[in-house]
């Protein structure tokens, strides 16, 4: 796996799909050899990637293109490479550069007046992180527990809900819904190196990255807990570190007890996202142990509960003043016959309840007000450059929430925004009839917001609602099923309807390369024959977003903006990075995400 003999002589010329294929046969071994628990294989085919052509190339595509944040710069203030960059900083990727410290960067937490520190490493450091993730990555996914759902590819916030409805949607359950306080910032360092148990050239480049302080203005911190976020590597580190809770948690209680006369399963379900996890179980005595053990678990780390984002609940009866409990977002509750149509157990037995999976009304509550705000803040604006501001966040926020109970919600959402956009059209013409507003903005009967020869605003109530199939617990990326995991990529429900249906209909392969659409692919819309007037998908085929660049030269625009050049606005519930829709017409490049 070495560079090829002619070599490459501009970065477009790498032979791209043949670059994937190698790093993918190894990290396929890689996991399989982690599967068999044989350590020696596991280490040396580690060496074997990390050293190879290919996936140096491969790690530096990866943050220089793929990655969302590839603009920001490190303390270095380098915030983009050029395609002859790229090619020179492969030769110049080494294991033995000394890690340097991260830039501060502060940005404000949705809904609440706190900051989240952003630790951004330099542009050579973060090739050198997404190297080492390569060879990680594959090792421990052969070891992560079933139910851990956060920063893993493959998995998404709505496989955790769907897990979540799995464990309540046949018996009420007690729960403890559990929060870790600052806990990319705590992370024990000897602790996590200690679990990493590796090999000394990736300890020592863990350790550097771990230690290597941070810069905050003009002064340089030291760091003695915890692991940056904004890192390549971080998310993977703090999942190596939580790593072990669910078994934990679970090898505490016997699996079977007899109940009533009828042995029952008696293990606690553990489900994680990330630093927040819940534990169900029917007996209330059970979950009081659970916290406990929780809690001296995570002191191991140096971590600890956070008491205002930690409670215990009930999934139907009232507990703490409040039924069900909120999570990713969602509120999870379980209502009594008579609101809904009960449950019933294999078809037959009434269970008395229906499980009711909601949007939770704080963030639809935080969503309304966003919207209205920008509808308030853009008085003098025209109806098409409003509507172009709308409708990705609208768009967003319901695919989102169409997995879930959702479309009460959306119509409601829709009657709000009517309100606050009748408001708007009012202001702009106070000497105007409401005949003659509805006439001018809305497009009738359907009553629709759009200008008469342009756009229109979609509505939350248009987004259908669909279950999401919860991705199977063994399952990984590495196993090398690439026919499983690419037949998911077009029902996810983070993509767009038109990137889905492309998809589908290319068999889960780039339109460009030809290679599989991995889960941690970032994926865009490219028009084959341009922009169509009638809308048909025709025209459309699913690429990956590299694959993109390279159709439309190097000059191509870089800026994250929707399809109408306004700025990106990601909903606020999305914890996880999602596949991007970009749309591009005749002599332009614009992107709209979805």
């Amino acid at each position: 796996m070495s560079a090829p003999a002619t070599g490459a002589q501009e970065w477009r010329d790498i032979p791209w799909p043949q670059v994937e294929r190698d790093v993918h046969t190894l990290q396929r071994r890689i996991y399989r050899a982690s599967q068999n628990g044989d350590r020696r294989l596991v280490h040396r085919l580690q060496r074997l990637l990390m050293s190879s052509w290919s996936a140096k190339c491969l790690a530096i595509r990866q943050v220089t293109q793929d990655n969302q944040g590839k603009r920001t710069p490190g303390i270095d203030g380098i915030a983009a490479l050029s395609p002859d960059d790229r090619l020179s900083l492969i030769s110049h990727l080494s294991l033995d550069a000394k890690p340097k410290p991260v830039r501060r960067v502060w940005i404000p937490k949705p809904g609440t007046d706190e900051q989240r520190p952003l630790g951004i490493p330099t542009i050579y450091d973060r090739a050198v992180q997404a190297l080492v993730k390569l060879a990680l990555e594959p090792e421990w996914e052969a070891k992560f527990e079933p139910n851990s759902y956060g920063f893993r590819p493959g998995r998404s916030c709505h496989d955790a809900i769907e897990a979540i409805f799995g464990v309540t949607h046949l018996q009420a359950k007690y729960v403890l819904d559990a929060d870790i306080a600052k806990c990319f910032d705590r992370i024990d360092h000897d602790a996590l190196l200690a679990k990493l148990d590796t090999f000394p050239v990736v300890r020592r480049l863990v350790k550097g990255w771990l230690k290597a302080g941070v810069l905050d203005g003009d002064t340089l911190f030291p760091t003695e807990q915890g692991t940056p976020q904004g890192g390549v590597i971080s998310p993977l580190l703090a999942n190596i570190a939580l790593h072990g809770l669910e078994d934990h948690l679970r090898s505490a209680f016997p699996r079977y007890r007899v109940v009533d006369g009828q042995s029952t399963t008696w293990q606690p379900h553990v489900i994680r996202y990330a630093d927040d996890f819940v534990v169900l179980h029917p007996d209330r005595e059970v979950i009081r142990r659970c916290h406990q053990l929780a809690q001296e678990w995570l002191a191991g780390l140096g971590l600890e509960l956070k008491p205002s984002k930690t409670r215990f609940a009930h999934t139907l009866r009232e507990e703490g003043g409040e039924r069900g409990f909120h999570f990713l977002g969602f509120h999870v509750r379980q209502f009594p016959a008579g609101k809904y149509r009960t449950g019933r157990l294999r078809g037959e037995k009434k269970l008395g309840f229906k499980t009711i999976i909601t949007p939770s009304k704080a963030k639809v509550l935080l969503h309304y007000r966003k919207l209205a705000g920008i509808v308030r803040r853009m008085n003098s604006c025209t109806q098409e450059e409003l509507i172009r501001v709308l409708s990705p966040i609208i768009r967003g926020w319901s695919n989102y929430y169409r997995t879930g109970h959702s479309k009460q919600t959306f119509q409601g959402l829709d009657d709000l925004l009517f309100h606050a956009l009748r408001s708007w059209a009012r202001r702009r013409h106070h000497t105007k009839g409401a005949r003659w507003i509805a006439a001018r903005y809305w497009r009738l009967p359907a009553w629709a917001f759009g200008c008469r020869d342009g756009p229109t605003l979609p509505k939350h109530a248009a987004t259908p609602i669909q279950r999401h199939v919860k991705v199977q617990g063994g399952r990984s990326p590495f196993d090398g099923d690439w026919l499983y995991w690419t037949s998911r990529m077009g029902r996810y429900p983070g993509i767009s309807y038109r990137l889905a249906t492309s998809i589908r209909r290319q068999r889960g392969k780039c339109y460009h390369c030809g290679q599989y659409l991995m889960p941690w692919a970032l994926l865009e819309v490219h028009h084959v024959e341009g922009r169509q007037a009638d809308g048909r998908l025709g025209a459309l085929a699913a690429v990956h977003r590299h694959c993109h660049d390279l159709i439309h030269g190097p000059n191509s625009d870089p800026r994250g903006v929707d399809d109408n050049n306004e700025p990106i606005e990601e909903p606020d519930e999305a914890k996880v990075s999602r596949p991007v829709l970009k749309t591009t017409a005749p002599g332009d490049r614009r992107r709209e995400f979805d």
